[in-house]
């Protein structure tokens, strides 16, 4: 029987899951299959897979959910994050919110009946459809009470959050000159894309991986590193001086916050127009260009 307040065991996050070492196999029946082929229903029997049509929250959009609670523990979840954020005030999203880690790092202020709260996207619920949400107890606390154990809550995105410093970047174990893979962190919105250029070559765009690392076959070289971040609303920064260091968190001054309207402008991007930007000096240097708009760019059409 499960404890009051205790989420099914299906909806415990998939870093959750994994850190118990329990694995369920969910078999899909012949008859299910028949009928999706019927339907023009394409199943994607692959463990982990994004579903096809996948999306992090953005924008002003409320979406409504039931949600239950959970802790875990030291364990930075499926973003794959050193640890939870220092306030543990944080949330794990269905598989299509969670979209192949793309939600990762971003925020949310989700209500419910006692309040507001806000949280940081960190794990995968592995059990939640796009109706559920799963907060940390601290969290769940500031929205409802616990003795509910499942609470109806709204939830909607936080464009620019306000963070403290600038982007952070954590080689993966097992990195090198040959296969380069990083995190990057306190970016706030969730990311676009992410390039990054070794000693005497061009930017390569590294590929998002489920686990919140980005990957770039074959290796850039040794280091240092410049590293180009672009979020969901063309907001973008350039770091430097990133180091092949694994498993440390490296921090640079870039950020894809606005910068004061004071400051000179930068250069434009193509058929973007940029708000003005300072130049950063302090070692890892930075560029930084903020672009304006609060609309995702290419958001997908579900």
């Amino acid at each position: 029987m499960t404890a009051p307040g205790s989420a099914p065991f299906n909806d415990t996050p998939v870093g959750t899951l994994r850190s118990r070492r329990r694995v369920r196999h969910w078999l899909a029946g012949a008859g299910v299959t028949a009928l999706a082929a019927v339907l023009g229903i394409t199943l994607a029997v692959r463990g982990g897979a994004t579903p096809a049509c996948a999306a992090p929250p953005t924008g002003d959009t409320v979406h409504k959910a039931k949600a239950s609670f959970y802790d875990a523990g030291r364990s930075g979840g499926n973003c794959s994050f050193p640890g939870p954020p220092a306030d543990r005030l944080y949330v794990a999203l269905g598989s299509s919110a969670y979209s192949g880690s793309a939600a990762c790092g971003s925020y949310l202020d989700v209500t419910g009946p006692k309040g507001t709260v806000r949280v940081m996207v960190m794990d995968q619920c592995g059990g939640c459809g796009s109706g559920k949400i799963d907060l940390s107890d601290e969290a769940y606390a500031e929205v409802a009470d616990q003795a509910q154990g499942i609470a109806q809550v709204t939830y909607r995105a936080v464009v620019n959050p306000p963070l403290d410093g600038g982007l952070t970047f954590r080689m993966k174990g097992g990195a090198s000159r040959y296969w380069f893979a990083v995190q990057v962190g306190n970016h706030g919105n969730p990311l676009r894309s992410v390039e990054a250029q070794g000693p005497g070559g061009g930017f390569r765009k590294a590929a998002r991986e489920s686990d919140n690392y980005w990957t770039v076959e074959g290796g850039i070289g040794p280091g240092p590193y410049n590293i180009r971040v672009t979020d969901l609303y063309g907001r973008q920064a350039t770091a430097t001086a990133i180091r092949m260091v694994t498993k440390q968190v490296q921090r640079s001054t870039a950020t894809l916050a606005s910068p004061p309207s004071s400051s000179p402008s930068a250069p434009p991007l193509p058929s973007i127009t940029p708000s003005p930007t300072p130049s950063e000096s302090v070692a890892p240097t930075a560029t930084i260009e903020a672009l304006a708009g609060a609309a995702p760019l290419n958001a997908p059409r579900c």
